[in-house]
C-alpha cells in the first residue's frame, strides 16, 4: 500500500496507453514522481499489425496485452480504466465521463481516429481500422462477401461479393489490399464449391499520384509493382466522390461493390479541442519544441495527437514517432520536476517498412532502398521485437511460420456484430439465394457440429 510519502510526490497524469503513452510511463520508471495512466481500455494495441486480424492472419490477444499486466512491476504507476472527456488547463483538471483527476504535469497521447473528409455518413459503408472492434468487423464483411458468394446463383451478382475496394494508399491500405489478393489466390483457394476465390478483385484507390507518398517515390513505384503483379488494381489521382451500401463512386465512374474499406485519412482525437489552442487542419495541437502546449509548460501533447514541425515539415504519424515523442516528454517532465529547462525535441528517423504480402515488401532504412524478401525479412524482424509482450512474440512468430509453410490464416472466425454496430452485408438469414433455398436441409448431425464453429 503507498504511505502519505508517496501521495505527496507529484502528480504526473498520462491520457492514452498506446505507443506515445506507454513509452511515456516507462521513461519514468524510478522517478520520484506518482503516475496515473489513464485508458478508455484495458490494453495496449500494437496498431501496426491491426490489419492482420482484420485478415484473419492472427487473433485479437496475439497483438493485446493488458495494461495492468505491462506495468504490474513499476510501483509508481497507477491504471485507471477511465474516458477523458475535457480537459481544465486553469485548474489542472482531467474531466472524466464518471469523475476528474488533478495533476501537476499531463501528458496528452489520445491518437487519431477515422477521417472521411466532412462525409462521415461514408463510415457506415466503409470501416476504417483502429480498434480491435473495427478489425473484427472488417473481418466479418470480408469472409461473409465470400460466403454470400457461395449462395449467390446470378454471376453479376457474385462479382459484386468478390469485388472488394480500398480507399487509401498509405501503408494500411497497402497491406490490407495485398493481404486481401493473398486470401483470395491462397488461402481460400480451394474452400468454395459455386466460384473461384482467385477471381476475387481488389481495388486500390489514392488521392494522391502514388502509392505510399510518404515513401520515396522509387519505393511507391515497386510497391505498385508488386501490388499489381498480385493482381491488385491500383487507381492513383483519383478522389472518392461517394460510398454507400452498393459500391464506390470516383467522380463519374462508378465500381460495384459490397465491401469496401477505409485507410484514407485520420483526424485527432476530439479530446485536443478542450484545450483551446490552436490547431492543424487535422485537429492536431500545434506543440512547442519540446511537445509543451503554448503557454502551459506542464501540459505535453505527444503521437497521433501532436502537430511537431521539423526541419521544415511535420513529423510523421507512425509508432517510432510516437515512442520518441512518449521517452522525449518523460525526459522533460524529469527536468522540469528538477529544476532544469525542457530540451527541444529532435525526430530521429527509423526508417519507413511497409509489406505487400508473402515474401513481398519495400523499406527505407537511411540511405537504403530495398524490397522483395530481404525487406519482408526485416518487416517481420522488427515487428517480432517491437510486440509488446514475450507470449505475443511467440505466438505471432509461430503463427507467422505456420502462415508461410500453409498458405493458411488460423483466426477466420466469423463473429456477430456488435449492438448499435454497422448493419450486416451478409444475406439475411430468412431470405436466402435460390440456390440456398433448393438444397435439402442439413441433416441433424451436421447442425449440431455447426453449433461448436
Amino acid at each position: 500500500m503507498q504511505g502519505s510519502a508517496f501521495r505527496e510526490l507529484p502528480h504526473v497524469v498520462i491520457l492514452g496507453g498506446g505507443f506515445a503513452g506507454l513509452y511515456a510511463v516507462r521513461a519514468l520508471k524510478n522517478a520520484p514522481l506518482r503516475i496515473t495512466l489513464i485508458d478508455r481500455r484495458n490494453h495496449h494495441l500494437f496498431q501496426p499489425l491491426l490489419y492482420q486480424v482484420a485478415t484473419a492472419a492472427l487473433a485479437a490477444p496475439d497483438i493485446a496485452e493488458p495494461i495492468r499486466k505491462v506495468f504490474r512491476r513499476q510501483r509508481n504507476v497507477t491504471v485507471l480504466l477511465a474516458e477523458a472527456t475535457s480537459i481544465d488547463l486553469q485548474n489542472r483538471r482531467v474531466l472524466l465521463a464518471d469523475g476528474e483527476v488533478t495533476y501537476d504535469r499531463l501528458v496528452v497521447a489520445t491518437g487519431s481516429t477515422h477521417a472521411y473528409f466532412g462525409q462521415d455518413e461514408w463510415s457506415r459503408h466503409a470501416p476504417g481500422l483502429k480498434s480491435i472492434e473495427d478489425a473484427f468487423e472488417i473481418r466479418r464483411r470480408v469472409l461473409s462477401a465470400f460466403e454470400a458468394a457461395e449462395r449467390e446463383d446470378d454471376p453479376g451478382e457474385q462479382r459484386v461479393w468478390l469485388t472488394f475496394v480500398v480507399v487509401g494508399a498509405g501503408p494500411t491500405g497497402v497491406e490490407l489490399a495485398g493481404a486481401l489478393r493473398e486470401i483470395a489466390q491462397r488461402t481460400l483457394a480451394r474452400d468454395f464449391r459455386n466460384f473461384d476465390p482467385r477471381e476475387t478483385r481488389v481495388i486500390l484507390i489514392e488521392g494522391a499520384d502514388r502509392v505510399l507518398p510518404p515513401f520515396p517515390k522509387e519505393l511507391s513505384r515497386k510497391a505498385r509493382m508488386l501490388l499489381e503483379k498480385r493482381g491488385v488494381e491500383v487507381r492513383t489521382s483519383r478522389v472518392v466522390t461517394g460510398v454507400d451500401g452498393e459500391g464506390v463512386s470516383i467522380g463519374d465512374e462508378r465500381i460495384q461493390a459490397r465491401t469496401v474499406l477505409w485507410a484514407a485519412g485520420v483526424r485527432a482525437s476530439s479530446l485536443a479541442k478542450s484545450l483551446g489552442v490552436a490547431l492543424d487542419e487535422q485537429g492536431r495541437v500545434l506543440v512547442k519544441p519540446d511537445l509543451s502546449v503554448p503557454g502551459h509548460p506542464e501540459v505535453f501533447v505527444v503521437g497521433d495527437l501532436a502537430a511537431v514541425k521539423q526541419d521544415g515539415g511535420w513529423v510523421p504519424g507512425m509508432a517510432p514517432a510516437a515512442i520518441q515523442e512518449g521517452r522525449h516528454a518523460a525526459l522533460n517532465i524529469r527536468r522540469s520536476i528538477e529544476g532544469k529547462p525542457c530540451l527541444p525535441f529532435q525526430y530521429r528517423d527509423r526508417g519507413m517498412l511497409a509489406t505487400i504480402g508473402r515474401s513481398s515488401a519495400v523499406a527505407a532504412i537511411g540511405p537504403f532502398r530495398f524490397s522483395g524478401f530481404l525487406a519482408w525479412t526485416l518487416w517481420l524482424v522488427v515487428h517480432i521485437v517491437w510486440l509488446i509482450g514475450f507470449r505475443n512474440r511467440l505466438v505471432v512468430l509461430f503463427e507467422w511460420t505456420w502462415a508461410y509453410l500453409t498458405f493458411q490464416r488460423s483466426a477466420r472466425v466469423i463473429l456477430d456484430r456488435p449492438l448499435g454496430g454497422p448493419e450486416t452485408l451478409s444475406p439475411p438469414t430468412d431470405a436466402p439465394s435460390r440456390r440456398a433455398a433448393d438444397r435439402p436441409r442439413l441433416a441433424k448431425t451436421e447442425e449440431s457440429d455447426s453449433d461448436n464453429g
